[in-house]
């Protein structure tokens, strides 16, 4: 309320002021309709300048002063080189609100790329509004798993996709191999995807690294001027990454930790698949993929069999189970029925009825 009257009381006093100086030679009251305008287009201007960033505001601070400057010397050269008269006048001003503008919108635009922790702790009430960037990796947007996260919600703040990522997808998706072509034709079409999320913003950055010829260095730079993280499926970028210090959300690692818990002990179904590195061991997979390991299950391959689970072993690779299949137990439980055949199977012909002795009894003869 207080902030609304100061905004009434400087439009009043901006008016109130033009009433009284008739700037432009204008009458009282036009003067004074001249002013309530002014003011109110300096009130507007100050409601859309506390929106913006301290980064982005110091920026233009600088990008301003410097085109200012720069507009000084140009209007030197100008002076040296036209005679006085309204032409020169007019260039000097035109080159100064030029280069004042250009300054402006230059330096705010490029105000996200200061590092106010430099500064110590003076501005360290900014950092409560700053953007979260996360950095697409080619291998990510190839998979295509990140647009359904996407669309979930549970990703958030700004997707960045460097230009340098775009060339090596569309290298791939010209690609003379068929397999290579269709991976980079799908990796567009996930783009498309994202980009018509409405709650999310997607930026294209121009940003580059001559200096840099590898992809994964570059999103690691890149990283590092946005104080992003990057969000990738490859482990070797993983890796690499951490060890630089920037923080990497791995969709694999995500993929992973989704997956269900299996305690040792329990019982579960497995179809097992296909035979085992070791004796007497048998391999099947979950629904999501989960390798089981099963011990002396090598006789029951292509069938489903219980199995009791025996240890978990998690790694950043993925999750393994291992599990003992219980060969005894399963021989005594009743066998179920495989399948409608043995519904069909024809009874058997009993055998035909043997028609009982007859015993005739002896005649006498009769001579």
């Amino acid at each position: 309320m207080d902030l609304v009257l100061i905004r009434l009381l400087f439009v009043f006093v901006t008016a109130l002021a033009c009433y009284e100086l008739q700037p432009l030679g204008l009458q009282p009251w036009p003067a004074a309709g001249a002013g309530v305008l002014f003011g109110i287009a300096v009130v507007l201007f100050e409601i859309r300048l506390r929106q913006v960033s301290l980064k982005r505001l110091i920026g233009a601070v600088i990008g301003s002063i410097s085109g200012i400057v720069g507009a000084y010397l140009f209007s030197v050269v100008i002076r040296n080189s036209i005679r006085s008269g309204p032409t020169q006048s007019f260039l000097q001003l035109f080159v100064m609100l030029i280069m004042a503008y250009v300054g402006l919108v230059v330096g705010a635009g490029k105000g996200d790329l200061l590092n106010l922790a430099a500064l110590g702790g003076i501005f360290s009430g900014e950092k409560q509004g700053k953007r979260s960037y996360k950095i697409l990796d080619t291998s990510v947007i190839i998979d295509g798993r990140i647009a359904d996260i996407a669309e979930t919600g549970f990703l958030d703040g700004v997707i960045v996709l460097p230009q340098f990522v775009l060339r090596e997808l569309q290298l791939v998706a010209d690609s003379a191999d068929s397999m290579k072509r269709n991976r980079g034709r799908r990796g567009l079409d996930i783009l498309q995807r994202i980009q018509k999320i409405a709650t999310l913003t997607v930026q294209i950055v121009e940003d580059d690294f001559p200096a840099v010829r590898e992809v994964d260095l570059k999103l690691i730079e890149l990283a590092k001027v946005y104080e992003g993280k990057i969000v990738t499926n490859d482990f070797n970028l993983n890796k690499v990454a951490q060890l630089q210090g920037v923080e990497v959300l791995n969709i694999n690692e995500l993929a992973n930790s989704l997956k269900p818990i299996v305690l040792p002990g329990e019982i579960m179904k497995v179809f097992i698949l296909k035979e085992g590195k070791e004796y007497n061991q048998g391999v099947a997979y979950l629904d999501d993929g989960t390798m089981v390991v099963v011990d002396h299950a090598r006789k029951m391959i292509g069938k489903n069999v219980d199995i009791s689970v025996t240890s978990v072993l998690q790694t950043t690779a993925g999750k393994m189970i291992f599990g003992k299949f219980d060969e005894r137990s399963a021989m005594s439980q009743p066998r179920p029925v495989d399948s409608l055949s043995d519904f069909r199977k024809p009874a058997p012909t009993p055998a035909a009825p043997v028609a009982p002795a007859v015993v005739v009894p002896d005649v006498p003869k009769t001579e």
